[in-house]
Parts: structure tokens; sequence; C-alpha cells
């Protein structure tokens, strides 16, 4: 009993060394940081906005981070993705890997874990489903629709967070206490309009819109409910404007998930990024992914030594790379591949039909 004792004396001490001054910050104090410490979150996407809220939200203690992204890190990365160096650049590492190995050193007794996917219909359930919270890190409309997709279904509130150029965005939805996401933007736009390929993005930008999805995680999961947002934000960080709307009476009856409860994106139904060819461009880079119709494990051994007379060949024990003359073909163990240097979805599924097979 005495050794119990002293073990949670200890645990407490060393809870207010690391959290004091987030404790003494009277709307989470010792019982919000009880909280965060039981709390689990997941973070769709480890670009950008994804790298500074899971850094926030280590930071504060959150107990659990499931760390998801499909990607690896470029050098074009680093000027606005925080987490990530050169030497993450240089090796390929996959961003969920790179952003885990970052944060374990910032605060090794919380729980990370990395996982290195598309989310999809496939794995979207299995993936937030067991979550408190969902962060919105990804730069994809349809992730974001299928993402709400689990949010309604499940009861699980998410954060959502965009950034353009020096523009951003920010809302939280918790159906059916607020309206969902499609209640607002009822399909995801025909095109992929602006990208920052096209027109960039600066990095200010981008840590104002993550810190106050940090912010709204912190609120939801210390329970401070009544000081949630209930506005969609937008700021021009560059123009210094902000603008707020209340959304509070935008609650759709006719929505087709929160009303009708009809999840056409969780159930593969809802457009070409769910169903074949599964093909969608990759913001950041001159890029196209296509997926298998359903993941597969691919042996990344086999292929390379099929490449090796090709091209020039790169590999690490979470992907595979072929460099050919301007085209960059880099392949995933769950059979994604990123067809860099193409400028249509065609030419990327015969590059994927050529060098890995459907």
């Amino acid at each position: 009993m005495q050794k119990h004792v002293k073990e949670r004396v200890a645990m407490d001490q060393n809870i207010w060394t690391r959290y004091s001054r987030q404790m003494l910050f009277a709307p989470i104090g010792r019982g919000g940081q009880e909280k965060l410490l039981k709390s689990r979150v997941a973070i769709v996407g480890l670009g950008a906005l994804g790298t500074v809220s899971a850094n926030h939200l280590t930071r504060a203690g959150v107990g659990y981070l499931r760390l998801i992204d499909r990607d690896f890190v470029e050098m074009s990365n680093l000027q606005r993705q925080m987490l990530f160096d050169e030497d993450d650049a240089r090796a390929l590492r996959p961003k969920a890997v790179a952003a885990r190995e970052k944060l374990a050193a910032i605060n090794s007794e919380i729980e990370l874990e990395a996982v290195i996917a598309d989310l999809s219909p496939e794995n979207a359930e299995a993936l937030l489903g067991d979550v408190d919270l969902i962060i919105d890190g990804t730069d994809n409309f349809y992730v974001r629709f299928l993402i709400n997709d689990v949010s309604v279904k499940r009861g699980i509130p998410w954060v959502h967070g965009a950034v353009i150029k020096s523009r951003g965005m920010h809302a939280f939805f918790h159906p059916p206490h607020t309206p969902c996401y499609r209640c607002l933007f009822p399909e995801p736009p025909a095109s992929q309009g602006e990208t920052c390929d096209t027109v960039g993005v600066i990095a200010p930008i981008v840590d104002i819109i993550a810190s106050l999805e940090a912010t709204a995680a912190l609120k939801y999961l210390v329970q401070d409910e009544a000081h949630l947002p209930h506005t969609l934000i937008d700021i021009d960080v560059w123009a210094l404007t902000w603008g707020q709307i209340d959304i509070r009476q935008a609650k759709n009856p006719a929505c087709p998930a929160c009303g009708d409860r009809h999840f056409e994106f969780l159930e593969g139904q809802a457009g070409a990024p769910f169903s074949a060819p599964l093909v969608s461009m990759v913001c950041g880079r001159n890029a196209i992914q296509v997926r298998p119709r359903h993941a597969k494990q691919v042996s990344l051994e086999e292929i390379a030594s099929r490449w090796q007379s090709i091209g020039k060949v790169r590999q690490n024990e979470y992907l595979l790379r072929l460099e050919i003359d301007e085209i960059i073909l880099t392949l995933f163990q769950d059979g994604r591949l990123l067809v860099q240097g193409v400028d249509s979805a065609e030419r990327a599924m015969r590059f994927y039909e050529q060098y890995v097979g459907l």
C-alpha cells in the first residue's frame, strides 16, 4: 500500500512538473489535465496543419495520438511542415513515422501510433472509430467528407482546418449537436480548384489555423463545451482580415449525412476517388496517387528487383522509389503508387499498370 502511494505521489509530481503552466490555466486545471491524459485523438494528415496540431497536443499531454498519413517527406515540405528536417527528406521517411519520432522525443509519456495509409472507405471506421476526437490535417475534399461520415455515424466530433495561399478556414463539428460538414458543403467541388502546387501557401497561416484546431481540441477534451467554436472562421493573414459565420442555424434536415444518415462516402458511393480508377491529386507536389481498389501488401523487394534495370532505384523499409528521366514513381507497401511528373490520371494509371500491375 505504501509503495502504491509513493508511486502515485511521484506520478502526480511528474505531471505537475511537465504540465504546471497549463494546469495553472483555470479552464484546464488538474481535472482537465487528467482528462487530457486519458484522451484519444486521431490526426488525419501529417503535413502542414497536422504537424502543428500534433506538436501542440503532444506537448499538452493528450494520452494517445494516432498519426495517419499516406505520404513521405520531401524538401518542399520543410517550408511549412514544422516537425520535419532535411534528414527526413533525404531518407524519404514516411511523414507518420517521422512525426512519431519527433513527437516521442518531445513527450515520451504518451502513446503515439504511426499509420502509413490513405484514409479510405475500407479503413476509415477502423482508424477513426475508437477515438474521442478527429483532427483534420488533410488537403483533400473527399477525405473530409469521409471523416464527416464517420463523425456522423459514430457520434465522434472533428475539428476542421484548411489553408491555401495566405488564407485559412476553421470550424468544429459534432453532429447532432452541431450541423455537420455536409450541411455547409453539400458536395465536393467539381474540380480540385486552387492547390498549394498552383498558388502556394505561407507558413504563418498554417500555424494560426492549426493552433485554432488544437485549441478547439483542448476545449472539447477537457469538457469546456461552453467555449467551443460555433462559427466558420475565415482568416487572411496577409490582408489582415478575419471573418466569422455563425453556423448554429445551418443544420440541414435534408442533409444526406446527418439528416438521412446515408453515408455515401463511407460506403464508397460518392464518385471517382473511392471507385475505380482510384486516382487522386496530391497537394504540395506535381504528383498523382493511384490506389488499388482494395488495399494489398506488395513485396517491395520483388518489385525492386524488376525495377533495377529500368532506372535509379532507392528503397527503405516503408517504400520503393524509381526515377525514370523526369518521372518519379514511389510505391508503398499497401500498393499505393505516387507518380510525379505526369499531368493526367490516365498517364498515372498506365505507369501503375506497367510497373506495378493491377
